[in-house]
């Protein structure tokens, strides 16, 4: 069977729809019912009913994940245990928000790269849905991130829990958005709590999806922002930005997820020292 319409099959489950799914996968939407079109003939079987809502698995599909999923992670490991680089035993390759990254998993690579020298390691930064799909897919093996979802033969724990505060370049700003302010997506939860506290904001003339792009042009132009507490503190200190007192704060939980059943060398050690680098910092 072509890994290909598995791997479509399982974009289809993971975004929902068929549209999304070519969105993802960066085909139309014609290629993608054709591909599911063709699974389907090959199993001899319906695996989606689509409504519209989007699609749901059949009884049928929903046995065939567990294969399908087998199917892409087996063809994954092969490509990875081949292309491990010379001189190494092995590797794991880690993705996470670009906010987690700083301090966090950076100052774990150095920790994992001497408690491991024999493994290579990968590192790449995506927003969630890239990095549960390459859970999924096995691309992945360890994924740091705000808010995934659960699926078959993943864990998912909770890791830290970042608190977002209200700063500016000016310290007399109102504690709400007023001019210059920026807003910056740090995913639905944030949303969610944002729209609560601020039901008569109505959009940000700058918007980011990363916080150190909206960082950065606030200390560079002026104006206000959330951001997590650690990112912004020695910024604080040194007078550069303020805090704006009144303003509520958010809590925005952080998750480690990875691979329930992995045969990975040093996969177990990965996941702990990235427990005890959280733990450490927070």
């Amino acid at each position: 069977m072509d890994t290909e319409l598995a791997r479509t099959f399982l974009t289809v489950i993971a975004t929902g729809s068929f549209i999304q799914a070519a969105d993802r996968l960066h085909v139309t939407q014609s290629t993608v019912s054709a591909r599911i079109h063709s699974l389907e003939e090959q199993l001899g079987c319906i695996l989606f009913i689509r409504n519209k809502a989007g699609t749901t698995l059949t009884p049928a599909g929903a046995q065939f994940q567990k294969h399908a999923s087998t199917l892409v992670r087996t063809v994954e490991q092969a490509r990875q245990d081949v292309g491990i680089p010379s001189g190494f035993t092995g590797a794991i390759t880690i993705g996470g928000r670009f906010g987690l990254w700083d301090q966090l998993l950076l100052d774990w690579l150095p920790r994992m790269q001497q408690l491991a020298p024999s493994i290579s390691i990968r590192a790449e930064i995506s927003f969630e849905p890239e990095l549960m799909q390459g859970l999924i897919e096995a691309r992945l093996d360890i994924g740091v991130m705000y808010t995934p979802h659960n699926r078959p033969g993943l864990t998912v724990e909770p890791l830290i829990e970042e608190r977002l505060i209200l700063v500016s370049t000016n310290p007399n700003d109102l504690p709400e958005p007023g001019p210059g302010y920026v807003y910056i997506d740090w995913g639905p939860e944030f949303y969610v709590q944002h729209s609560a506290s601020f039901p008569e904001f109505t959009g940000a003339a700058l918007s980011a999806n990363v916080g150190w792009l909206g960082l950065h042009q606030i200390l560079k132009h002026g104006g206000s922002g959330y951001f997590p507490e650690r990112h912004v503190r020695a910024i604080i200190d040194e007078g550069r930005m303020t805090q704006i007192a009144g303003a509520p704060d958010f809590l925005l939980p952080a998750f480690i997820v990875y691979t329930s059943r992995s045969e990975k060398k040093h996969l177990a050690t990965a996941v702990e020292t990235i427990r005890k680098v959280a733990s450490e910092q927070y």
